[in-house]
């Protein structure tokens, strides 16, 4: 079967490998879509964190049970896949916080994953997505992603929450954000994408990043108070550092987005805030369960987030041309 591997940065390449061989407690899927994340576009460009070279690509997947030991799985059904390879020994697994084991294996990232024809995946990560499309099913775990930023956020109906990051994860936290009550705004460096906030997501304001007046800005648009929430999805160091100005006394800072730097900001204007500073890493079953079913009952639609199509066998000459192109805010791989 063919896989492609980023051999090095900048570096995507087409190779024939044996087809997987199941072996028990796994099972064997063919790939049928694959979301492009930033996380691949980091490892394309060399700034990814956790990550070495080669690699094969690809966790946002949809897919076909091809065979192995999945409960309640048939050959030819449609699934989605939990990326996240959890030990279930140590303590964040032991607490159920399977999405920060010490020992995570992230499929695409920390080991091989779905830019190839098939797949052997870990059984038990499997979802069942029965008469849901492909596409949809690609994005699930960007929107796992989000619903786990904003469950951790802990956010009341009415809040005002910031979004910092217009970009796949930042538009569907934005969703997520909406659905959970909140006022939602935007900041981002491109009006386009900016745009895009305003028209799918139901953010109540958003805002350019490098307007002179930002803060004061939020504050009027608060009613004096600022977000009682921050949300960074761009991990930019400096979007990052920037944004703990915008928290309110007694608001939460919640990281989505990953850098490789060192965070810095101001312990007084912090502490004084009594502000509390939290990461939110992958996500759960609970999360992607809860994505399913609000993607069935149609409360979510993800899909709208697509604006590029390319196919499988084009992709390795595509993709840089494709994540330099601003005007594309959620790609998908077809292996159709």
């Amino acid at each position: 079967m063919r896989i492609i591997s980023c051999i090095k940065p900048g570096m995507l390449e087409y190779r024939e490998v044996p087809e997987p061989v199941c072996l028990p407690g796994y099972s064997i899927i063919k790939i049928r879509r694959i979301g492009v994340c930033g996380t691949d576009i980091h490892a394309f460009g060399g700034t990814q964190p956790y990550f070495s070279y080669p690699r094969v690509l690809g966790h946002e997947l949809a897919a076909e049970f091809v065979e192995g030991d999945a409960p309640r799985l048939r050959k030819g059904d449609i699934v989605t896949v939990i990326p996240y390879q959890h030990c279930g020994k140590c303590i964040a697994c032991r607490s159920g916080h399977t999405n920060c084991c010490q020992h995570m294996q992230v499929i695409g990232v920390h080991c091989d994953g779905g830019m190839a024809e098939r797949l052997m995946v870990p059984s038990h990560l499997l979802l069942p997505a029965t008469g849901l499309e492909p596409d949809r099913l690609a994005l699930v775990e960007p929107f796992a992603i989000a619903a786990h930023g904003v469950r951790r956020a802990a956010i009341s109906h009415g809040e005002n929450v910031l979004v910092v990051g217009a970009g796949p994860i930042g538009l569907a936290t934005m969703e997520m954000a909406a659905i959970a009550g909140a006022n939602v705004l935007a900041i981002d460096v491109s009006a386009y994408r900016l745009s895009w906030a305003k028209k799918i997501t139901g953010v109540k304001a958003a805002f350019h990043a490098t307007e002179e007046y930002l803060a004061e800005q939020l504050k009027e648009a608060t009613q004096g108070d600022m977000p009682t929430v921050v949300i960074d999805a761009t991990g930019n160091l400096n979007a990052i550092n920037n944004a703990f100005r915008y928290m309110s006394h007694a608001g939460r800072y919640v990281l989505i987005g990953l850098q490789k730097g060192d965070i810095t900001f101001s312990h007084p204007e912090f502490h004084k805030r009594e502000g509390t500073l939290m990461s939110s890493r992958n996500a759960t079953k609970q999360d992607f369960d809860w994505v399913l079913e609000n993607i069935r009952i149609g409360k979510i639609t993800p899909e709208k987030y697509i604006t590029h199509h390319s196919h499988f066998n084009d992709i390795a000459e595509e993709f840089p041309s494709l994540i330099s192109d601003g005007n594309i805010v959620k790609a998908v791989i077809s292996l159709d």
